[in-house]
């Protein structure tokens, strides 16, 4: 997580890199504290910056890894840190590297990040394509993806990230944290986020990339009803079959209507290609 309070002047943010510093020393533990590491858990932070909060971090833990992309920021923070505890850092791009590999003494990983807003998205499904082998990540993130995160059906904020986030996740939104909390400061509000990988998922999907297809599909235009988003793949007298009303709009179905309608079309596909065959 980017954050320093007295070598920010040392280190100029660099906008490619979506850096901004967290300075604040209460939202720093605050996050420590949402956190609350133990000894044995196996930390990994991405973009730790100048390295405040992996300072926090590393007496708490035997030892921990660090992503960070900007090389010119690493030897800065091997100083800030030096004897503070052991820490792995990995010159690395955090949407191509595998976390997996960091798993292999079969630790769960508690993963915390402030992930730049470009991607953020992004990022988190690439983390969530190996969500078994994740205990919790603790994300500092703009707000507004925080909400969008977090919401429930029938607002503006629900979407696909919403769906697709909560069929993984438990998603607890932590902490609002201004924008004078950095610097430089954004132009945005953030917020800690808690994602908490279900060991079961709470609804029953057959097929999760059709899932994921089927939720793309019928968010692709908001204000038009089910019967026209989703005709690609069923019609309106099937949608209505599954107990969900062709006339509403994505925004209104919760996880599990969206499960059903996946799992008809699921079986809908397999019929049509079994009497194909």
């Amino acid at each position: 997580m980017n954050t320093d309070s007295s070598s920010t002047t040392k280190h100029r943010a660099r906008k490619r890199f979506g850096q901004n510093f967290l300075t604040d020393p209460y939202v720093v533990a605050g996050i420590v504290a949402a956190i609350n590491p133990q000894r044995d858990d196996h930390l990994v932070e991405i973009g730790p910056g100048l390295g405040v909060l992996t300072e926090s971090l590393l007496p708490c833990v035997i030892s921990m890894d660090a992503i960070e992309l900007d090389r010119d920021i690493i030897p800065k923070l091997q100083e800030h840190c030096y004897g503070r505890g052991q820490l792995h850092i990995h010159e690395a791009d955090a949407l191509k590297f595998d976390f997996a590999d960091l798993a292999g003494d079969d630790r769960p990983l508690r993963i915390v990040g402030n992930l730049p807003y470009n991607i953020s998205t992004p990022l988190m499904f690439h983390l969530l394509s190996m969500h078994e082998r994740i205990q919790d990540m603790h994300f500092m993130l703009q707000k507004e993806v925080v909400d969008r995160l977090a919401a429930t059906p029938g607002g503006k904020d629900y979407g696909r990230l919403s769906v697709m986030m909560q069929y993984y996740c438990r998603v607890e939104s932590l902490m609002k944290v201004p924008p004078e909390a950095f610097s430089p400061p954004p132009k945005v509000n953030s917020a800690v986020v808690r994602l908490v990988p279900y060991s079961k998922p709470p609804v029953d999907v057959v097929d999760i990339n059709l899932l994921e297809k089927l939720v793309t599909q019928a968010f692709s235009q908001r204000r038009k009803t089910l019967r026209n988003t989703l005709k690609p793949l069923m019609n309106a007298e099937q949608i209505e079959a599954q107990g969900v009303d062709p006339r509403r709009r994505a925004e209104t179905l919760s996880l599990g209507e969206f499960a059903r309608l996946t799992n008809f079309v699921s079986a809908n596909t397999a019929t049509k290609q079994g009497k194909a065959n």
